[in-house]
């Protein structure tokens, strides 16, 4: 063999080396985007083999200058990128290692974006997108995923809500890795996701344990980095984004009673919040006469009686503007409620609805409420567990709390601009079903 041709053999050998490298990793999940901040976002990924775990960024798409990384090397990829600035676009790609010290690798997938969240405090225009019980991996969720894109247009969508049942059946890997990162890869790399715990998702995970599929693949708040007060456990948790308080609550796992530490941990939050609107998310719905009933709650185990009796007179004395849950496949809005705390059948308008009408500018009015927060005004409690299917039988959807109640699937958008809430509800078939304003003055 000539000098000439064992260098050849030598290079070609090193080229198929490297390329054996990075050619064997593949993007199986992500990246999808956790805890954000307006100074830092999480990004995580998933690999078919080990790797260093870094990201590539910048303000400029064609000039990803700064990096960031974790020790060691994984297949799941958890990477905090720090120092942002607020309200800004950064442009990110998952790199992989080069081949000697100090050099850059390829990219594993596209390039990405985001917007990091604004400062607390000072009011924007802010886009919610809210899915409950989405995850059947059907034409029916991807019906309700394709009629928000196009409603949303060019709008983006400034963060997410997931209320439980996030991927049926069973919360699995393999059912998450259907129901949301195969179902949303676009939403997922673009938005942060900010999820509650639902009953099937209990399937295969522990609030009490902190472990399972659930809480091995999400990347929350428990140290109150994102606003509010630390928890100590993502299984509730509270974060804010411009002048909106939202919270997290566990109605599955964690204990409600009014000693727990569930409950301790949400007096404190909300006693130190001070942002305009506060929106509370979880699974077990206050009201519903749907595919489950607020009323007889046993396939619950209570667990709709305990947010609504234990639960709720906390948000309300906090001045809670909008609750959002899902468990029962219906869609069901409230009027501007306060203090029912009872069944259905201990309802009093006269008493309950602090306003009546359909809260619309071309109805009955919209809802209104004082600007400063204060305690008892009302809020509008919404079920909208639906984003996956709705019932295939008929259900009652009578309980007298809803001014709207309907059994078609569909998801909900919340926008929030300064002192005005807007409500919208979308059916699978792209139709506005349903939609309220409520207005701080």
């Amino acid at each position: 063999m000539t000098l000439i041709t064992r260098a050849l053999c030598l290079l070609l050998s090193s080229f198929l080396a490297g390329s054996a490298l990075h050619g064997a990793t593949s993007l199986v999940r992500g990246p999808y985007l956790q805890s954000a901040t307006p100074t830092s976002m999480v990004i995580r990924w998933r690999t078919d083999a080990t790797e260093p775990s870094q990201i590539r960024f910048g303000t400029e798409k064609d000039n990803l200058a700064r990096t960031a990384s974790s020790a060691g090397i994984h297949s799941e990829h958890v990477v905090q990128l720090s120092n942002l600035t607020p309200g800004t676009r950064y442009f990110y790609a998952i790199g992989l290692p080069g081949k000697g010290a100090n050099q850059a690798g390829p990219l594993l997938g596209p390039i990405s974006s985001f917007v990091t969240p604004p400062l607390a405090g000072p009011a924007k225009a802010t886009r919610i997108w809210v899915l409950g019980d989405p995850g059947t991996k059907d034409e029916v969720q991807m019906a309700v995923r394709d009629v928000y894109t196009r409603f949303t247009g060019s709008r983006p969508t400034d963060l997410w809500l997931m209320l439980g049942d996030n991927a049926y059946p069973d919360g699995t890997d393999a059912d998450y890795q259907k129901a949301v990162f195969d179902m949303y890869p676009d939403y997922l790399r673009s938005a942060p996701l900010w999820p509650a715990l639902g009953n099937h998702d209990a399937r295969h995970a522990s609030s009490i344990t902190q472990s399972g599929v659930y809480y091995s693949i999400f990347t929350l708040p428990t140290r109150g980095q994102a606003g509010g007060v630390a928890s100590g456990t993502e299984a509730y948790y509270s974060f804010d984004y411009a002048n909106i308080h939202f919270v997290c609550l566990d109605s599955h796992d964690s204990d409600r009673s009014r000693s727990g530490a569930m409950m301790q941990w949400l007096l404190a939050d909300l006693s130190s919040t001070q942002r305009e609107w506060i929106i509370a998310f979880f699974h077990h719905p206050t009201y519903t006469k749907g595919t489950h009933d607020s009323d007889s709650d046993k396939d619950s185990d209570g667990r709709m009686n305990d947010m609504r009796a234990i639960f709720l007179p906390v948000l309300e004395d906090a001045g809670v503007d909008l609750v959002l849950t899902g468990h029962s496949h219906v869609y069901e809005r409230s009027w501007l409620l306060d203090g029912h705390y009872g069944k259905s059948q201990t309802f009093d308008a006269s008493r309950h609805v602090k306003q009546p009408g359909d809260g619309r500018e071309t109805g009955g009015g919209v809802y209104r409420k004082p600007r400063k927060r204060t305690a008892n005004a009302g809020e509008v409690s919404v079920v909208t567990g639906n984003a996956g299917h709705a019932s295939s039988k008929p259900v009652p959807l009578n309980h007298p709390a809803m001014v709207v109640s309907l059994n078609e699937p569909g998801s909900s958008v919340v926008d929030v601009d300064g002192f005005r809430l807007d409500f919208t509800f979308l059916n699978d078939k792209g139709e506005k079903r349903d939609w309220f304003t409520l207005i701080k003055e």
